[in-house]
């Protein structure tokens, strides 16, 4: 091969790579936010979950991309270790469908297909159609670069040396090795099926000498989500292990077969005269009949993969983090948005409700002081905090990801708005305690006592009316009056000498903490309103 050749393939197989990386990142941003909820309507039975798993395999063109997503919902306990177990042996299958179409040889049509999707890009308005243009764009250009490497490769035929190289390839073992490590090298089996077929369609190799780097190319095609499974839950690695056993499991039944049967010269003859088809053809029949042997066995994988992955019972390193948990570490992390605003959801709306028992308990102290209560609000503000600090980073982490639709980053905007508004609402009722330890109750009248009890069911009612914002504007308004009304009140008591200088003054600022406790309430609820986002439960 000349240096033209080897520039042209390493060309084509970056133009196939980033076709595919277009491909996934249009379908996070077309339906990102939806991912999720898809995913769960339609994994409540096997053979929907295959169905599922090989459609979005076969929209983004990488079973790693959407094994990495099934680790990414394990991972943030959004998706059951079973509901992944059908998930990814659909993603085995679709994956095939790269295959089919190189052998379609669609590759001439392949600049029409770019220019189709480079159009939508460019020229409408519409960001759901410039994400399907995305997706049309990156499957053109995937196949351009796929043409670019199959002209490269042609040379080889004529190279001694590499033919005398390949046939080592027809040794299982060697096969299998090579098609592993060389998947496990570009981290996409599509890719390396790709060359493969390249190098059939050049004349290089045959079916039976490629047929073991093929095998060898399905376990290859796991080593992302190994990688990516890097730093989260155990449960996530289990998923790994599904995946990795899955293929494992096919490449030791097919190798067996191969090796006793002549099921290899059976797909030869079924399209003679079209090596890349025969490539395409075993890599389908290997998934799918792979994927109906173990279907039964579904359950059985996911017990293994538990038995060899045992979850550790060990302390949680910070037990006031209860949602949040890493994004798997992977350039092919799609659905990643959906998991954030989810967990980012949870583990704000639990920020909240802490600082709504400080509220509470606040003032409870004003009626009835207690030291213990007293530790309780300030630990429970330090919680507060320390969320605060945590959600706030993991939302810019969030934010800086590429290709989020306009209703996830709308989402995490208003989430990081709240946690502000959440955070003053502890402060002012660590203020009301601080009011209460001056231990005033016994000075207080009846009415005076009526009206913090008032304040708390005031504010209670408020927390229960935040995702209406339409209430919640018009509770706020009846509070504002009601603490002018109140103010006016206990001015006159003060003129009248019915209350001590002592109380009025910490009614007053009693008064401004509860006001303004509802006016950061509203603020949360108005953010809610803007999230457009449906939140799974």
């Amino acid at each position: 091969m000349t240096t033209t050749n080897i520039l042209s393939l390493l060309g084509g197989l970056a133009l196939f790579l980033y076709g595919m990386q277009m491909m996934g990142n249009g379908l996070e941003a077309a339906a990102g936010d939806r991912l999720k909820q898809i995913l769960e309507k339609l994994t409540s039975n096997r053979f929907l979950g295959v169905i599922v798993g090989a459609l979005v395999t076969a929209v983004i063109q990488s079973s790693s991309a959407t094994t990495v997503m099934v680790v990414g919902f394990v991972n943030a306990q959004m998706m059951t270790l079973q509901q992944a177990v059908w998930i990814i042996m659909g993603a085995n299958v679709g994956t095939t469908i790269t295959g089919q179409l190189i052998a379609l040889d669609v590759s001439a049509i392949a600049p029409l297909v770019a220019f189709m999707g480079v159009a939508l890009i460019m020229f409408t308005k519409s960001a759901k159609a410039t994400d399907i243009g995305q997706i049309i764009a990156g499957l053109g250009i995937l196949f351009i670069g796929m043409n670019m490497m199959s002209t490269a490769m042609m040379p080889l035929r004529e190279s001694k040396e590499f033919v005398e190289l390949v046939t080592n390839f027809s040794n299982p073992l060697v096969g299998i090795l090579v098609g592993a490590g060389f998947t496990a090298l570009i981290q996409s089996s599509s890719a390396s099926v790709g060359i493969l077929q390249a190098l059939a369609a050049s004349g290089v190799i045959g079916l039976d000498g490629a047929v073991y780097v093929l095998f060898g190319q399905n376990i290859g095609t796991c080593i992302t989500a190994v990688l990516a499974s890097i730093g989260t839950s155990r449960e996530a690695k289990q998923a790994t292990a599904i995946h990795l056993s899955f293929n494992i499991i096919g490449t030791t039944i097919f190798t067996i077969v191969c090796m006793f049967t002549p099921l290899v010269s059976g797909v030869i003859h079924l399209t003679p005269y079209n090596p890349t088809a025969q490539i395409a053809n075993m890599h389908t029949i290997f998934n799918v009949c792979t994927t109906i042997l173990l279907l039964p066995f579904g359950k059985y994988l996911a017990e293994f993969a538990q038995h060899i992955l045992p979850v550790e019972n060990k302390e949680i390193e910070d037990e006031r983090l209860l949602y949040l948990q890493p994004l798997p570490k992977s350039k092919k992390m799609i659905g990643g948005a959906a998991i954030s605003v989810k967990q980012i959801n949870d583990e704000t709306m639990h920020m909240l409700s802490l600082a709504y028992e400080n509220v509470n308990q606040a003032f409870d102290q004003l009626l009835q002081f207690s030291d213990k209560t007293d530790e309780q609000i300030y630990k429970r503000e330090d919680t507060v905090n320390y969320l605060d600090k945590v959600i706030s980073e993991y939302i810019s982490t969030a934010l800086a990801t590429p290709n989020l639709n306009v209703n996830i980053s709308q989402a995490l905007s208003s989430y990081y708005l709240m946690l502000v508004d959440i955070e003053r609402i502890s402060d002012y009722a660590v203020n009301m305690n601080h009011q209460a330890t001056k231990r005033l109750q016994g000075d207080m009248t009846i009415s005076e006592i009526e009206i913090i009890e008032h304040m708390k069911k005031l504010c209670e009612d408020m927390k229960n009316d935040l995702d209406d914002v339409e209430e919640a504007e018009r509770k706020d308004d009846v509070i504002d009056s009601l603490v002018s009304s109140w103010r006016e009140a206990q001015i006159q008591a003060l003129k009248q000498k019915k209350c001590s200088s002592e109380v009025s003054m910490m009614l007053s600022r009693i008064f401004t903490d509860f006001e303004r406790i509802n006016d950061h309430a509203l603020n949360v609820s108005q953010e809610l309103d803007k999230i457009t986002v449906e939140i799974p439960d």
